[in-house]
């Protein structure tokens, strides 16, 4: 009896998918909720998972095609699970390895291959079903996946075990020849040949592509700039950041002063928090925080809930977890969907100064950037001090200039002095 396997239920206003992977190939044996498929949609990856346990059978679509929600896209021959996993009944018994002739010259490798070759599939294997953050890390340190012990929920690979195993091998990897034996140069080299390489962009990709072309030309978009002095976050950071991790498990970063010092100011300013729908304005009376993050397959905006009434303790373990599951491709699709503001901290990667693009229907997005010891004036007097440039961008449509520097001014005082933060001055 086949088991039908279809695309699942990928989260609201998303009817389509594209097949990235199939992580089983017609006969293996499959259990069930095990990921027989990766699909790519808009957002992130998902698995598809088997129905039931049993052995792959016909696959009815191929890797890069586009497929509806709820269409078939394979077929699992049910009761063939156990079967696949034990030996048959009739076949002959092996050899004892005491039977076996002794080779003195290599007795111990050909022994050695052959077990590793005969070995049932089973528990071990289930590591090979690699997510598709993993699968890329893999492909990218040209890494065998089935020699790297994995430590993740039933036995999975995880991104930290590939890039453990890439740093072993490449500290076992034996010294560089001598130009005296280097092989020679690629006749490619050699001729000065130029090559090109063309790779079909992921299905994030297109549509990180399309939306932000199409914020450009729907909204009238603007940038106004400030900077903040950071002395006051980084002293506070630096007093409390070993009570903090001790109280709460987690670092204290800079992100939770940012989030709070944006809620601060949308309440003064509601119309960063806002949104244009046809001839309406939406107002929002909570703040839910876009945090755009880096993945393997291209940004993604992961949503920090009502954080407005979140503690630092529970936006900083929010954006952590985030960051983590955005790296192994785990984050879900309904955690990147609703949010009404956007805070990019372009920082992280050495970045000065920029002017980010709106995620619609979003009017406003911050950018972040790196700390810089800069001059500055200060009662009368040159002094050096770290300072940020803060960048909002906005939809004129709906927001005046004077309530964007409004905005920013709101959270360069609350940056400047975060005791505001804690009085909600």
């Amino acid at each position: 009896m086949a088991i039908d396997v279809k695309v699942p239920t990928l989260g609201e206003s998303i009817t389509e998918a594209t097949l990235g992977q199939w992580l089983k190939q017609p006969g293996e044996a499959v259990k069930a909720d095990e990921a027989v498929a990766s699909l790519e949609t808009d957002k992130v990856a998902v698995e598809v998972n088997a129905p039931s346990a049993g052995v792959m059978g016909e696959q009815l679509v191929k890797e890069g095609d586009t497929i509806a929600v709820g269409a078939l896209i394979a077929r699992i021959e049910a009761g063939g699970g156990s079967a696949a996993h034990a030996p048959a009944a009739a076949a002959p018994a092996p050899p004892a390895p005491a039977e076996t002739p002794v080779n003195p010259a290599g007795a111990g490798e050909n022994i050695e291959v052959k077990e590793e070759a005969a070995a049932p599939a089973g528990d071990d294997e289930s590591h090979l079903t690699l997510s598709p953050a993993v699968r890329r890390v893999v492909l990218e340190h040209h890494l065998d996946p089935s020699k790297i012990k994995g430590t993740g929920k039933d036995g999975r690979l995880t991104k930290d075990d590939v890039l453990a195993a890439s740093k072993l091998q490449k500290a076992e990897a034996p010294a560089p020849a001598t130009p005296a034996t280097a092989p020679a140069p690629s006749a490619a080299a050699a001729t000065g040949e130029r090559r090109e390489e063309r790779v079909r962009m992921t299905r994030v990709r297109q549509t990180i592509a399309r939306r932000l072309k199409e914020a450009q030309n729907t909204a009238a978009m603007l940038t106004t700039f400030n900077d903040v002095d950071m002395t006051a976050v980084m002293a506070a950071r630096a007093k409390y950041k070993d009570l903090f991790e001790k109280k709460h498990g987690i670092r204290l970063g800079f992100m939770a002063f940012f989030v709070k010092a944006a809620a601060l100011a949308a309440r003064d300013v509601p119309s960063v928090n806002g949104s244009i729908d046809g001839e309406e304005i939406v107002y929002h009376d909570y703040l839910d925080v876009s945090v755009a993050v880096s993945a393997p397959q291209g940004l993604v905006v992961p949503v920090v809930r009502n954080a407005q009434a979140m503690s630092f303790a529970e936006i900083e373990k929010t954006i952590a977890d985030f960051g983590k599951r955005a790296q192994d491709g785990t984050l879900k699709i309904e955690e990147m969907q609703g949010g009404t503001f956007t805070i990019s901290n372009g920082g992280v990667f050495g970045s000065l100064l920029s002017t980010p693009i709106i995620n619609p229907p979003q009017s406003a997005v911050l950018g972040m950037h790196r700390i810089e010891e800069r001059p500055v004036v200060k009662d009368g007097q040159i002094v050096a001090r770290p300072m940020m440039y803060l960048a909002l961008s906005y939809d004129h449509r709906l927001i005046d200039g004077r309530e964007a520097v409004t905005f920013l001014v709101r959270m360069k005082e609350a940056l400047e002095d975060p005791t505001r933060l804690l009085i909600d001055l």
